[in-house]
């Protein structure tokens, strides 16, 4: 049964099936799927995001945002989804830590807006070498949490 079940959310949801299931911890509370944001895509060099775990946080049809600027200054922004973001995730060639600093969160009914502050080092607890924001929708499906959509801003300082 649980075969079809994969084959079925892979024909129905392209692209969004994880053959992970979502560790509780990481979906049962805001505090909790924050947490699992920033982990899975951090660790050392040579290792891979753990995209699958990533795959259990987000909404099948969310969608990830890139803004910043290009060489003549004009705002960009690239839309994707969790899979373009992660891309073929090769190995990471250096160490990339990330974590959150700081929170402002706003919520209507089963809705969150999230702005979260973090810095981003080479190693873990190390020096940073940047800080930004992200910039998060999450939703309460009655269940469980669901990232909807991220964006950050690549020329934001």
């Amino acid at each position: 049964m649980r075969m079809l079940e994969l084959l079925l959310a892979c024909v129905l949801l392209p692209g969004a099936a994880s053959t992970q299931q979502a560790r509780p911890g990481d979906i049962s509370s805001i505090e909790g799927i924050m947490q699992a944001y920033y982990e899975v895509v951090s660790g050392p060099a040579g290792e891979r995001a753990d995209v699958e775990r990533d795959r259990s946080l987000h909404h099948p049809e969310a969608w990830i945002a890139i803004a910043g600027v290009d060489a003549d200054g004009r705002p960009t922004l690239r839309t994707m989804t969790l899979d373009g973001y992660h891309g073929d995730n090769a190995p990471r060639t250096e160490g990339f830590w990330e974590w959150e600093t700081s929170r402002t969160t706003q919520r209507s009914g089963n809705m969150v807006q999230v702005w979260s502050h973090y810095s981003s080092a080479r190693t873990e607890g190390g020096e940073p070498y940047a800080t930004g924001v992200n910039n998060l929708t999450l939703w309460f499906d009655g269940e469980r949490w669901w990232v909807m959509s991220w964006m950050f801003d690549r020329s934001a300082g």
